[in-house]
């Protein structure tokens, strides 16, 4: 059994907006790395993202990037010692609606891995949604929620 989820939602954008809002450090921290993210999402780059309500810092290495389709990277599990894989696809519906998926895989098959793919999941639940408030409606839905 691998311990893997996807999570997804419809935004009534074009996908060249919603990838720039996920790719760009600006945009990204304007909903979701509250605390910053230290450059673009680029294959190859190593890349810190901070967030507000979490202690430290979150480094991940980005190893695959095609613009508005697709962005793969590398972080530590919350068990600490290894790492997970996120894949963030972009997939445009029509002109002016963009379907985003992220699945994460990677933990080991124990109590503790489990628990933080659940942790996980809810937290790219929560990205997902505040990434449609945002580019829909340029509203930051993590501000006063943590």
């Amino acid at each position: 059994m691998e311990l893997r989820f996807q999570v997804n939602t419809k935004i009534q954008k074009p996908v060249e907006e919603v990838f720039d809002a996920v790719y760009n450090p600006k945009k990204l921290s304007g909903y979701f790395t509250t605390g910053g993210s230290s450059g673009t999402l680029e294959e190859g780059a190593k890349v810190t993202w901070r967030f507000a309500d979490y202690p430290g810092d979150a480094p991940i290495t980005v190893k695959r990037m095609i613009r508005n389709e697709l962005i793969v990277f590398e972080w530590e599990s919350m068990e600490r010692g290894y790492n997970t894989v996120v894949e963030m696809t972009f997939k445009s519906l029509n002109p002016n609606e963009t379907l985003v998926t992220i699945s994460e895989s990677g933990w080991r098959q124990t109590q503790p891995g489990l628990d933080a793919s659940y942790g996980n999941c809810q937290g790219w639940m929560n990205m997902v949604c505040c990434l449609k408030a945002f580019v829909e409606y340029g509203i930051n839905l993590r501000k006063g929620a943590f």
